[in-house]
């Protein structure tokens, strides 16, 4: 279905009739973005709320039984027209957004009556007619349905908007279904509290018989139910609110409720506790993935036979695609020692890993367990522990046990044992500490897009805390995109730097000639903490180190505290250059070099201007700043040091920026004259000196990188490889995603080294 797009299937959205009445513009705004990064959601929409409104206007009093609203002819046609008009106030919303929309009102869904003598003209969804949704996504439009269909005969019926989404959601596929409401996810009855995540295998049957359970909310978990048991285990539905679209969509986690199927997790202890389970699928699962099987070190008979004598509480799925065990304490008040924790790669792409671990933890307040230092879930372990310690190859974990004396005594015992967690072969990884620096960063709002990124990126760093984020704006709001912790944005003064002091780290994300105060600040408090800048005001500063690793050497970095990040420009195309400098093949008094670079409107910040307004962009390609970029000051300051035997000597860079369509991501096409004939495959061969340097691709001659599949990859592309007529004249390309390599990723990166961190640590590197 639909080869030629690759992924516009993977979500279907349910919007309450409450959403666009309340949050018409933030559903629009989320809808198009989505669409700029290559989506096309599928919308389908009731109109509860002005239904019941128009109702009431007319006299006649909503009925429902079971939740489901009994409608006759006059509730009907009254339906009719609501839905129209919705229908249609979406779609002008997103189209004066730029972003094309078809209106749907009918042809899509068939029914038969589902009662028509208790419930009328209410109609059960027989057939999905997919072609008109084809038909919008072909013209690029995206398709707004409303949940009204239409018997073989002709007669329209009514169906709830919940029912459609998921009759459609179950011709389609989707990897996501999404329903948004104006509260945001599901609460609890009692506790009035947003639920996080429900599991269906285990959580159902017990949630079904919850008093508060009851009407629509009864109608919409039984349909959520019904749906994600016809469709792939990875499936899953986000109740969530228009607000929060774009940033929670394909995350496990977040500000909604994520339903989905999980894994029912069974329980055994006792010295018989493997008598209960399949055996043999258990010897099969720690025979394809227990580390210690895979590297030789154990067997899984021996294993097995050991477990019964430990008086051991064991874990597993029914699919055993995961395997726990968990182990008395030796001594009274020592935490529970989880000795295994296997898993499937499916399992962890399925959350039953986060699953399990939520049961473990439940079962047991307090708990140890050591893993490799080089287990490549060391960051996922680092994540569920309180506290670590780091001692040759090895790395104990705790979690609920403050008493200090009883964690001495498990480092002594449990190092020496070395007893391990870990469920997967080991790649190479080399996290050189187990000490959390809190990090601050201290970040403004017209960088917003970036500092997203930064804060998504330590949510993910093994070693990193997160302590402060600054923005004036935002002051006393609760930073979403972190959640490993709390973190509520402040607004600091340059002279509140000084007082903060166990930060180890400071990354300032402010526009350019803005953070010289906050430097001073430090600077004056003889603070020792590392800095990396964003801006560009230290990229010409000797006493600050300049961050580009790959070019530059990363000796310089590891010694430095105060790190001057490159632009986001200025690192694609030295990237594309560097090598040719170096070889000693351009040099100055030649005839300049050029850079033609297109970068996506998310590089032109968030404050409105014609470079990040999309109705001006649409099918445009703007110029600006047509001489005297700083970037392009940058970029011949930096490649000069790279001369040999420089004295001082400057290459000549032309560089003109542009402002494409698209969302993020930057093309750089470069123009190089050279001291001698050289033949594409010669370039090649002289851009191979970026092997092994894990953020830099290098494509085959002739292969040119494009933008899309730069976009959310954490490095640069070069390819191209042209050569002009006589050979004097070599083209490359590079790609580079503004918002990653070219800001929050490359800020990580050098963070990592000044901090004796795994220079990747923290970075996903596939």
């Amino acid at each position: 279905m639909f080869s030629w797009i690759t992924h516009w299937h993977r979500v279907c959205l349910q919007v309450g009739g409450a959403v666009l009445t309340d949050s018409l513009d933030a559903l629009a705004s989320s809808l198009t973005f989505l669409n700029r990064v290559g989506l096309y959601p599928i919308v389908v929409h009731g109109a509860g709320p002005q239904l019941n409104q128009l109702l009431d206007d007319a006299g006649i009093e909503p009925d429902y039984i079971d939740g489901i609203r009994i409608t006759d002819e006059r509730t009907l046609t009254i339906a009719r027209k609501v839905f129209a008009e919705e229908n249609l106030k979406l779609v002008e919303a997103l189209e004066k957004l730029g972003t094309k929309a078809r209106p749907i009102n009918g042809g899509v869904f068939t029914a038969d009556y589902l009662d028509k003598e208790k419930y009328k003209l209410v109609g059960k969804i027989t057939h999905v007619n997919k072609a008109l949704i084809e038909s919008s996504i072909r013209a690029g439009a995206l398709p707004i349905l409303t949940s009204l269909a239409e018997t073989p005969d002709g007669q329209i019926l009514n169906v709830n908007a919940d029912i459609a989404a998921g009759e459609l959601a179950s011709v389609l596929e989707p990897l996501k279904i999404v329903y948004l409401n104006e509260k945001g996810g599901l609460f609890h009855g009692v506790t009035k509290k947003r639920i996080d995540v429900i599991n269906l295998d285990e959580e159902y049957e017990d949630l079904m018989k919850e008093p508060w359970v009851k009407y629509g909310t009864k109608l919409k978990i039984r349909e959520i139910h019904d749906l994600l048991m016809r469709l792939p285990r990875s499936s899953s539905v986000s109740i969530i609110s228009a607000d929060h679209l774009h940033k929670e969509l394909f995350t496990h986690s977040g500000a909604g409720t994520l339903i989905r199927r999980g894994h029912r997790i069974w329980k055994h202890s006792g010295p018989k506790a493997t008598s209960n389970i399949d055996i043999d699928r258990l010897r099969t699962l720690l025979a394809e993935n227990d580390a210690s099987v895979l590297n030789g070190s154990s067997s899984v008979a021996s294993y097995l036979k050991s477990l019964d004598s430990k008086n051991a509480t064991i874990f597993g799925d029914n699919g055993y695609d995961i395997f726990a065990s968990v182990v008395p304490p030796k001594e009274a008040g020592e935490p529970h020692l989880v000795e295994k924790f296997v898993s499937t790669k499916d399992a962890g792409l399925n959350n039953v890993t986060d699953n399990l671990w939520s049961v473990i933890t439940k079962e047991f307040k307090s708990l140890a367990w050591v893993v490799p230092k080089n287990d490549p879930n060391l960051a996922w372990y680092f994540e569920r522990a309180d506290g670590s310690y780091t001692e040759n190859e090895s790395v104990l974990f705790w979690s609920g046990i403050e008493n200090l004396d009883i964690i001495q005594k498990l480092v002594g015992r449990l190092l020496a044992s070395k007893a391990t967690a870990s469920g997967t072969s080991a790649a190479k990884l080399n996290p050189s500490t187990t000490v959390d620096f809190p990090l601050e960063l201290c970040l403004s709002n017209s960088v917003r897009i970036y500092w997203s990124r930064i804060d998504q990126a330590h949510d993910n760093h093994p070693s990193l805390e997160l302590s402060h984020v600054s923005s004036r704006e935002l002051a006393g709001k609760t930073v979403t995109d972190y959640t490993r912790s709390t973190v509520v944005y402040s607004n600091l003064k340059p002279e509140d730097l000084p007082n903060q002091k166990d930060v180890g780290a400071w990354v300032l994300a402010l526009p350019n000639k803005i953070c010289a105060p906050f430097v001073d600040a430090l600077e004056k408090a003889k603070s020792k903490a590392v800095v990396v800048d964003l801006s560009a005001d230290f990229r010409f500063t000797d006493s600050w180190t300049y961050g580009l690793p790959e070019l530059y050497g990363r000796d310089s970095i590891k010694k430095a505290t105060r790190i001057s990040n490159p632009g986001c420009y200025a690192t694609g195309s030295q990237v594309a250059i560097a090598p040719l400098v170096k070889a000693g093949i351009v040099l100055p008094g030649l005839s300049g070099v050029t850079v033609f670079g297109v970068s996506g409107y998310s590089g032109a910040g968030t404050t409105p201007s014609p470079k990040n307004d999309i109705n001006l962009l649409r099918d445009n390609l703007m110029p600006y700043a047509l001489t005297g970029h700083i970037h392009e000051r940058e970029i011949a300051h930096q490649l000069s040091r790279l001369l040999p035997n420089a004295g001082g000597n400057k290459l000549d860079i032309a560089f003109t920026p542009h402002v494409g369509q698209f969302f993020r991501g930057i093309s750089l096409t470069v123009s190089i004259p050279v001291t001698k004939s050289l033949t594409p495959s010669d370039v090649s061969n002289c851009l191979g000196a970026y092997k092994g340097q894990k953020l830099i691709k290098v494509l085959k001659a002739g292969e040119i990188p494009e933008v899309r599949d730069i976009q959310g990859k954490h490095g640069v592309t070069v390819g191209g490889f042209a050569v002009g007529s006589g050979g004097k004249r070599v083209v490359v390309v590079a790609t580079i995603d503004n918002l990653l390599k070219g800001a929050a990723t490359q800020a990580l990166q050098n963070m990592n080294l000044a901090l004796g961190f795994d220079e990747y640590a923290g970075i996903p590197l596939n």
